[in-house]
């Protein structure tokens, strides 16, 4: 377990320097950045309903959308439907008018709207033929270390965001090529096992998926 000033304290212990307190912030959100779309951990996914506008393809994203795991389509009755992931082409193709509406099937990343280019919006095919609620699963930055203090990511692997934020710090030296390949491999290995979690372990069970078991020499 790490909070953010345990955090810093051992960034300058490591690489022998002092940093300021912007320079310290901007190293540990490049490691978190870098780890949360490097693992699919599923501490970090969220579930949002969103609601469709009738006679509309389109649908705004939650404003910390990261990447999608699943969007459904709620019908009257509480039935979940949950849409295909397709390309802007194939919805367009399928449905090259938008005034054909029905229950959507489909879906897909369509990017910003006019008014906020930084903003990102699914689009849905066939369009809406009624304001449906919708069920979004989907993973998401979480709020940093920094002004958060302490995360799931501290607590729980807190390897893989000191040696993250220590390259970055040493990146930021110039340091020596062999430290910095040192330093490179400690943070390596630790995104290794966090993968093993995230994308392995958190996503299986002994029932359906057996035990690890190594092989008798």
């Amino acid at each position: 377990m790490m909070t953010y000033t345990q955090l810093c304290t051992n960034i300058q212990d490591y690489v022998e320097n002092s940093f300021s307190a912007d320079q310290l912030a901007n190293f540990t959100q490049q490691a978190e950045q870098r780890i949360y779309n490097s693992v699919q951990l599923p501490a970090l996914r969220k579930t949002a309903t969103l609601t469709a506008t009738s006679s509309s393809p389109y649908l705004n994203c939650p404003n910390d959308y990261l990447s999608t795991f699943s969007l459904a389509v709620i019908d009257a009755l509480g039935d979940y439907y949950f849409l295909l992931d397709k390309d802007v082409s194939y919805i367009r193709e399928a449905y090259p008018s938008a005034a054909t509406t029905a229950q959507p099937k489909y879906y897909a990343l369509f990017g910003g709207q006019a008014a906020d280019d930084a903003e990102l919006r699914f689009i849905l095919g066939p369009t809406p033929n009624s304001a449906y609620s919708l069920e979004l699963q989907y993973f998401y930055y979480p709020e940093s270390i920094v002004t958060a203090g302490q995360t799931w990511l501290g607590d729980n692997f807190d390897s893989a965001l000191l040696w993250g934020s220590i390259v970055e710090a040493y990146h930021f030296l110039k340091g020596e090529p062999d430290l910095l390949a040192a330093y490179q491999k400690r943070y390596d290995d630790a995104l290794a096992l966090l993968k093993m979690l995230g994308d392995g372990k958190e996503r299986g069970d002994a029932y359906r998926d057996g035990q690890v078991k190594l092989k008798v020499m």
